[in-house]
């Protein structure tokens, strides 16, 4: 049986469709990440989940127990759910100690003195903020303060844990920290993550699950993060994930070109056939799977150079084309206004 089960769940605010019948299934212990535009309705689906928006339509369970349903005209206070919620704010009180904020989820439970002591404790150790407990917030960095939240979170031992942009405020590395620390939390207490962010890196590294939304929480890839990422979907998948590069491509009896560059030569790949005369297929390639070459390949010249640390991104102008290709900074250097050459060894073909 799933964990957390989402049916047909629907929101409208006046005539926009935030969420539209939106059905998915979620494993016990599994950390599944929201990942899309902004405003496609992954925080609405999130709130829905928390309890802090009803449902127009559809329903929500949490193992077999129904905790919302428009059906049955059903809903369960968000206090009554017993989800831990982590958000973008720190959303810690200022004038309470760290042991004091994290102790206030406990206490609106109704937990004994010495119950609120030991898992209060037991939270701010997993959470490295033990040595912490009599600082106020305002005594602490940014990170320190998300561990409040996360402890706080993680003090009523909740079977779901909701995170919504958590670590958006701070700086990356200390978000590549709090990356391995909610891992380890996860796998420690067994919790199921659902996770709503705009940072492909946060997805592919905590995901169990990636689900790709378009607006109106539209399912466009439900996948691992391998497979999104190297078996995309759909075009707006592979536009939504990583780097891409989308090429027009013209047909001269059995050869084809990217178009408005036959004198740069023919693509020497498996083209799919135009389905009509009107709409050739779009070549799809990500800038870091293009070889760059001194002698062969599709001719061009190079139009800008950056450094971006281990890597070069070029920016290649082929025709009326502009590629970017990026490469290791180990790799021979090209010079602005240089002619190259571009192999392309792995490619998609989307129609539309």
């Amino acid at each position: 049986m799933a964990h957390v089960t989402l049916k047909d769940i629907t929101k409208r605010f006046g005539d926009v469709v935030a969420v539209d019948r939106l059905n998915l299934e979620i494993a016990r212990g599994e950390c599944i990440s929201f990942l899309g535009p902004s405003g496609c309705g992954k925080t609405t689906t999130l709130r829905m989940l928390a309890g802090f928006e009803d449902l127009d339509e559809g329903e929500i369970l949490v193992g077999d127990r129904v905790i919302s349903s428009s059906f049955k005209k059903y809903y369960l206070p968000p206090e009554k759910r017993d989800f831990g919620m982590v958000f973008q704010a720190f959303a810690v009180w200022p004038h309470l100690t760290v042991f004091d904020n994290v102790a206030f989820a406990l206490q609106i439970r109704g937990l004994s003195r010495a119950e609120i002591e030991e898992k209060t404790s037991q939270a701010l150790k997993y959470t490295g903020l033990l040595d912490a407990r009599d600082s106020y917030p305002n005594e602490l960095s940014g990170g320190q303060k998300q561990r409040i939240a996360l402890a706080r979170s993680i003090s009523f031992n909740p079977t779901v844990m909701l995170l919504d942009e958590p670590l958006s405020n701070l700086d990356p590395k200390m978000r590549e920290v709090m990356r391995f620390e909610i891992k380890e939390l996860q796998k420690r207490f067994n919790f199921t993550i659902i996770y709503v962010t705009h940072d492909q890196a946060e997805a592919m590294a905590l995901s169990d699950r990636i689900v790709i939304m378009d607006f109106g929480a539209r399912v466009q890839q439900d996948d691992t993060p391998v497979n999104v990422y190297l078996k995309p979907a759909n075009k707006f998948v592979f536009s939504f994930i990583g780097l891409s590069n989308f090429l027009e491509v013209e047909y001269e009896g059995e050869r084809v070109y990217l178009a408005g560059a036959r004198e740069a030569g023919p693509l020497t790949l498996n083209v799919p056939p135009p389905r009509t005369s009107v709409k050739l297929p779009t070549l799809a390639c990500r800038p870091g799977e293009i070889g760059l070459v001194p002698e062969g390949g599709i001719r061009g010249i190079i139009h800008r150079r950056t450094l971006l640390g281990d890597i070069i991104d070029y920016r290649v102008k082929v025709g009326g084309q502009e590629i970017r290709v990026q490469v290791s900074v180990r790799k021979p250097l090209f010079e602005e206004g240089q002619p190259c050459g571009l192999v392309f060894p792995q490619v998609h073909w989307y129609a539309d």
